[in-house]
C-alpha cells in the first residue's frame, strides 16, 4: 500500500483484468455483474492520467462491478464492436448491453459519479 500526497491509500495491486479481442465476450458478456471496459493506448497521454483512477474503481467497486482494460491497437474487433472513436474510452455493460459510454479524459470525482449513476 502506498500513501498519496493527499493522504489517500493507493493499492499497488490492481484488480483490473487485462483482456483482448479473444477474451472479450467471455470477460464482458459472461459475467453476472456490470462490467466497466476501459479502452486505452500506450501512446495516449490522457490514458496515463486516467489509469490510476481505473485501478481505484476496481479496488473500490470490485464487489459490484468488474473492471477490465483493453489496449485498442492490438484489438480492433472489440474497438469496432463498442464503437470506440477515441481514447481513453469507457463503456459500462450490463446484461450484454452497453448502458453507458464516455470518451476522453475523466477526473476521479467525475468517474465516481459516472459509475454511481449506473452501478447500485
Amino acid at each position: 500500500m502506498i500513501i498519496s500526497s493527499d493522504g489517500e491509500e493507493i493499492n499497488t495491486v490492481s484488480s483490473v483484468t487485462v483482456i483482448s479481442d479473444h477474451s472479450f465476450d467471455q470477460e464482458v458478456f459472461e459475467v453476472e455483474k456490470p462490467v466497466l471496459v476501459y479502452f486505452w493506448a500506450s501512446w495516449c497521454g490522457p490514458c496515463r492520467l486516467v489509469s490510476p483512477s481505473i485501478d481505484w474503481v476496481a479496488n473500490t467497486y470490485g464487489e459490484r462491478l468488474k473492471v477490465v482494460k483493453l489496449e485498442i491497437d492490438p484489438n480492433p474487433d472489440s474497438v469496432a464492436k463498442c464503437k470506440v472513436e477515441g481514447v481513453p474510452a469507457l463503456r459500462i455493460f450490463k446484461d450484454n448491453e452497453i448502458i453507458a459510454t464516455h470518451e476522453g479524459a475523466i477526473g476521479k470525482q467525475q468517474l465516481q459519479s459516472f459509475i454511481d449513476t449506473y452501478v447500485s
